[in-house]
């Protein structure tokens, strides 16, 4: 039980800005830590439930309740996955070879096409989030969003080829459980998936199967054009897969007789 308590604390240490006692960040520590990181989004998920419950008791507009839950993955996160968007964005505008291509993903430097890009990804988070704000269904099933992305983000982790033998996701999965972690996460998504049907089939499905594409599209351009993923890679998938659920459900909750 210590064990898995001290993989719970690394995930969000590791993961969120919420405060966490000191564990030791070894093999025996680290092991079904990504197991936890789905739960980072529980986190995010019931403060966006929380968010849209108080906007509509208190009568608080759409613009301003589309922000707050634009910026609750932010401030929960510390905007560590918004960095690797930003940091694959240089590297992937760069158009040069795959080398130089990794070596850009580690430059601090902030280049022109991350800052574009980052206010098109804001943009669109959003106007998906104006669309399905005091959409209750909407708002449970992208809560939930918030979980899958990060099951299939720690998918990636322990399945997918390393670009490179260095960085955190070489390291996390070298000391994970990687069979038991990729079973316990895919077991999440199933259990994800069939709640968010229920909530509403049309909505969860689309969702769901938006997320899925994502994950698809992340595994082609990670081994195209880096040979593997990298820790940059995972989180710029996770931003992505988060927005583009958002704007799915932003989409399909306009179909007449939706509700």
């Amino acid at each position: 039980m210590k064990v898995l308590w001290n993989n719970f604390k690394i995930a969000f240490s590791m993961f969120s800005k919420i405060h966490m006692p000191m564990a030791d960040w070894n093999k025996e520590n680290m092991k079904y830590m990504l197991c936890f990181f789905p739960f980072v989004g529980t986190v995010i998920g019931l403060l966006t439930l929380g968010a849209e419950y108080l906007a509509i008791k208190l009568g608080y507009g759409t613009s301003f309740t589309a922000m707050v839950l634009v910026l609750l993955p932010v401030l929960v996160t510390g905007g560590i996955h918004v960095d690797g968007l930003l940091d694959t964005s240089d590297a992937m505008s760069s158009w040069q070879e795959r080398e130089r291509r990794l070596e850009i993903l580690k430059d601090s430097h902030t280049g022109a096409f991350a800052i574009i890009n980052a206010c098109i990804y804001f943009l669109a988070w959003f106007g998906a989030a104006s669309e399905i704000a005091f959409n209750t269904k909407a708002i449970a099933i992208l809560a939930m969003g918030y979980m899958v992305s990060r099951s299939l983000s720690g998918i990636g982790v322990v399945c997918f080829p390393k670009a490179t033998e260095k960085g955190t996701v070489h390291e996390f999965s070298s000391k994970a459980e990687n069979k038991t972690v990729r079973n316990v996460l895919i077991v999440y998504l199933i259990l994800l998936c069939a709640a968010m049907i229920l909530i509403q089939p049309l909505y969860g499905a689309a969702a769901f199967a938006g997320a899925l594409l994502v994950f698809f599209w992340y595994y082609r351009m990670a081994m195209k054009y880096f040979g593997g993923t990298t820790g940059d890679l995972s989180g710029c998938f996770l931003c992505v897969c988060e927005v583009g659920i958002a704007l799915i459900l932003a989409l399909v909750s306009r179909i007449p007789m939706i509700g």
